[in-house]
């Protein structure tokens, strides 16, 4: 690996898999093929969403914004990660390593708290039928996707500058591929303590009150569908939120993993390995499940594949 000059080199080394150089070839062949995967299935999402009029609802709106959402964020960290593994130079200036934390724990940040709007949403479309569309207005969605983003730019805004403001007296090979929090205090030549707690204080905040969102609606989403008679009635209502459900579970539970465990607990080689399954795993599977288990969107992508065949 390539090294800088000590006296010049004011940046970051991101030593990622470069102890397992037999790893880096096969890690940048599956990570370019999900990284397409993820372009397309994210892409594909957003344009349905703009050109099938039945899809331009609530619930398809947030759906487009997660996409959105998820599009941005892979790309924050993906392609550097590539060029990475297929070099010798792992370095990131101190001013890209600022901003590429700042942009993917926004991101990141941001959609905690979109995924607990998008589980209201489906209360106010389950429990309030009748009052939905007054209830999930346009501009009460587009308000709630843009606090969304505040508030997640915000807080992450606070845990870059947190971050940064610890010293490090020269120390600067991060044993991650991306710039994170964890791997960054442990750069730390200080106790870091009141740092960490001031952190862990953010991160429960933006990961524990959607979840508490969440489990409200959910809560009062099983005892409305209960209280349908049919059984097919049943399995409709939870259909429609059986996507949602498995989007949750696999982002917070990888989320919770990386950022609300003691420092003392934390794994450098597990977290680079969930790092990766929440940079890319997550964000190519999210359109894949929310297209098989909707008869809407695949309806939709039909329509459009034939409307294209037809017009030739």
């Amino acid at each position: 690996m390539e090294q800088k000059n000590g006296s010049s080199f004011t940046g970051f080394v991101l030593l990622g898999f470069s102890d397992r150089p037999q790893l880096e070839l096969v890690l940048f062949v599956v990570l370019l093929i999900f990284y397409l995967f993820t372009l397309l299935g994210n892409t594909t999402i957003i344009a349905l969403s703009h050109l099938d009029p039945h899809l331009q609802t609530p619930m398809y709106f947030f759906l487009s914004n997660l996409s959105f959402l998820d599009l941005c964020y892979t790309t924050s960290t993906v392609p550097q990660l590539l060029v990475h593994l297929r070099g010798t130079d792992k370095s990131i200036s101190f001013g890209g390593c600022v901003a590429q934390m700042f942009v993917s724990l926004g991101l990141g940040c941001t959609e905690c708290i979109l995924l607990g709007v998008m589980a209201f949403d489906r209360y106010a479309a389950i429990c309030r039928p009748l009052h939905y569309t007054v209830v999930m207005h346009p501009r009460l969605c587009a308000l709630m996707a843009s606090a969304s983003w505040v508030i997640g730019f915000a807080n992450s805004l606070l845990q870059t500058v947190l971050t940064f403001l610890v010293p490090r007296c020269g120390r600067n090979k991060i044993d991650h591929f991306l710039c994170e929090v964890p791997p960054l205090l442990k750069l730390a030549c200080v106790d870091t303590t009141a740092n960490e707690s001031e952190l862990f204080f953010l991160g429960v905040i933006i990961l524990l009150i959607p979840v508490a969102l969440i489990t409200v609606s959910y809560g009062r989403i099983v005892r409305a569908v209960l209280r349908i008679k049919s059984s097919a009635g049943q399995r409709k209502a939870f259909g429609t939120c059986g996507s949602h459900i498995t989007v949750v579970s696999l982002f917070y539970g990888t989320a919770i993993y990386a950022y609300l465990q003691p420092s003392n607990n934390y794994s450098q080689d597990q977290g680079k390995f969930v790092s990766l399954f929440y940079t890319i795993v997550t964000p190519m599977v999210n359109p894949v499940i929310y297209t098989l288990r909707n008869k809407d969107v695949t309806g939709a992508m039909r329509k459009v594949l034939c409307r294209d065949h037809d017009s030739r």
